[in-house]
């Protein structure tokens, strides 16, 4: 079939959006982004939610069958199987992603471990869950992260510390190398991101050789990752593996800022918005100008960025579902990207966040101050919310 036939998507199409969701479910969608869209609420809710987990006030069924039902997929990886099925009836695969963080203990950051290795078992031969994921900061301290990013000197426990870090890792990524399932690492905070990365490249020059399993996480709203992904790929290159490049514009822009200012060094953010989408989107032109040696996760909720990626596909006459590009959403947001992209034959993945209620909550704040603090996010979801509920004439 001649690429060029090949229909693209139209991200205004909310029939196709929210083919998943029933009447009752896209009232309740409806209801919460009203809700979110209150800065009020997003910003004072954590502390009156923790305030009331805390003290045991019984209003865990509230949060589960509001917040958490539309970003979580459940508290275990069984529970998830619902969204799993639903999203997987629109062509959307699954992102399993144990969203435990903030933990300290050892015997926790091995039960994480564990929890990360049975993603990966569950994906194993289910077509419908083609991605896994983890965060080094589930396996490890983060003010250990920090020394090693500060060239501290390691005390003979720390070093010793630190070396589990590193097997859990090696664990996690030798699992997904033997069954076959391709597995990201996220980014994280700028001052303990030269660790991540290094760690990364080590996996990926262990376990990228013949196809693509390890991808490491690039926020592009650092004025030096685009650099520093073009430098990995010569590396790559050199080393004969394949990098895997996980592409976001980022997570952590106010913590950042706020950081830098208070310790007077040059804040690592972009001066604005413009220039992180200018990197992000000549990322995306640069993965897919060396398709076959760099393997693409485009993490994004932009329009723009995604019906770039559509076009350099197109232009360079690269499939739709070419096992090296993958667009990526989180649950419960851009339902109009995912389900579109996914009619149209592109590879997308969401991903499914899960975990015990109180320790996903960090989570479940952070997407409603995302959708918030995000330009139109809030604005954009309602807007389609309400296209669709009218065109069903609710």
């Amino acid at each position: 079939m001649d690429l060029s036939t090949k229909k693209l998507p139209n991200f205004d199409n909310t029939e196709i959006a929210f083919r998943q969701k029933s009447n009752q479910e896209l009232k309740k969608a409806y209801w919460l982004f009203k809700m979110i869209g209150n800065n009020f609420l997003t910003k004072v809710g954590p502390a009156i939610t923790n305030f009331f987990l805390n003290i045991g006030l019984p209003i865990q069924g509230a949060i589960k069958a509001t917040i958490f039902q539309q970003f979580c997929g459940g508290e275990t990886i069984a529970e998830c199987d619902k969204a799993i099925a639903q999203l997987d009836k629109g062509g959307v695969g699954t992102i399993l992603d144990y969203s435990v963080e903030g933990e300290e203990e050892e015997r926790v950051f091995d039960e994480t471990c564990a929890e990360i290795i049975r993603t990966i078992v569950r994906a194993d031969g289910d077509p419908k869950i083609p991605i896994t994921v983890f965060k080094i900061t589930g396996i490890g301290r983060f003010a250990l992260l920090q020394k090693l990013d500060a060239k501290g000197t390691l005390t003979a426990a720390e070093q010793s510390e630190y070396e589990k870090v590193k097997l859990r890792c090696e664990m996690i990524c030798k699992t997904a190398y033997d069954r076959g399932v391709p597995i990201m690492i996220d980014a994280e905070e700028t001052w303990i991101q030269d660790t991540i990365d290094e760690l990364a490249l080590d996996m990926m020059r262990k376990y990228n050789r013949e196809r693509i399993i390890v991808y490491n996480t690039y926020q592009m709203y650092r004025h030096d990752k685009l650099a520093d992904m073009k430098a990995d790929h010569l590396i790559a290159k050199a080393d004969g593996f394949i990098l895997g490049v996980k592409m976001v514009r980022g997570a952590y822009m106010e913590k950042e800022r706020k950081r830098a200012a208070e310790m007077g060094y040059p804040s690592p953010i972009q001066p604005d918005k413009a220039a992180s989408d200018h990197d992000y989107n000549e990322s995306l032109r640069y993965c897919v100008d060396h398709i076959e040696d760099i393997a693409i996760v485009a993490g994004t909720h932009n329009e723009d960025s995604s019906r770039l990626l559509t076009y350099l596909l197109e232009e360079k006459k690269i499939t739709h579902n070419h096992p090296h590009v993958y667009f990526a959403q989180l649950l419960g947001m851009s339902d109009n990207l995912s389900f579109n992209l996914a009619d149209s034959n592109y590879n997308v993945a969401k991903y499914v966040p899960y975990g015990p209620i109180k320790a996903v909550m960090p989570y479940l704040f952070r997407r409603a101050q995302e959708n918030t603090s995000v330009a139109g996010q809030t604005g954009r979801e309602l807007g389609l919310i309400e296209r669709e509920l009218k065109r069903r004439k609710l």
